[in-house]
């Protein structure tokens, strides 16, 4: 489970342009070799790890391996829509603790907060709403959005 820090105020000490063309880059191809990248930007090598590092340690970003869940085993994606009484973000940072749910985001509408979840099957799914989710304090009711069909997810929108 990957935790992205808070994010800073400013990013704009951090995201000169330079910086953000190195983000595009690792977007293009999270593997790209230093060197290519610094081409790409007119940098050199060891100036695009260093900037590379800088962006990683301030959470602006994180390199993963993207998977397909049902490649590796997880054959249940769901997204859960929560209303919740009281602390809206307290709720959000509890459900982050779980190993199940990959994303977790506060909103305004008709739902409080909403998650994303992995899960082996419907079983687990099961277990996860009605154990894990359903009886933390403050979550009042859930609504399960089932996926039936991945039919897109990139992460290359680049930078602003």
């Amino acid at each position: 489970m990957v935790n992205r820090p808070s994010r800073p105020r400013s990013l704009h000490a951090l995201l000169d342009e330079t910086s953000k063309r190195i983000i595009e880059q690792l977007q293009e191809d999270g593997r790209r070799a230093y060197a290519t990248i610094g081409k790409a930007v007119g940098l050199s090598e060891a100036a695009v790890r260093q900037r590379v590092q800088r962006l990683l340690d301030s959470g602006v970003m994180q390199i993963v391996a993207v998977t397909d869940p049902l490649q590796v085993g997880f054959a249940r994606q769901a997204m859960i829509g929560l209303k919740v009484s009281g602390d809206m973000v307290a709720v959000a940072d509890r459900l982050a603790e779980l190993p199940e749910i990959e994303y977790v985001v506060v909103t305004a509408g008709s739902f409080d907060v909403m998650v994303e979840v992995v899960c082996e099957d419907d079983d687990h799914l099961l277990e996860l709403l009605t154990q894990k989710i359903r009886t933390l304090p403050g979550v009042e009711s859930t609504e399960t959005f089932v996926y039936l069909k991945l039919r897109k997810q990139l992460y290359n929108w680049g930078t602003r």
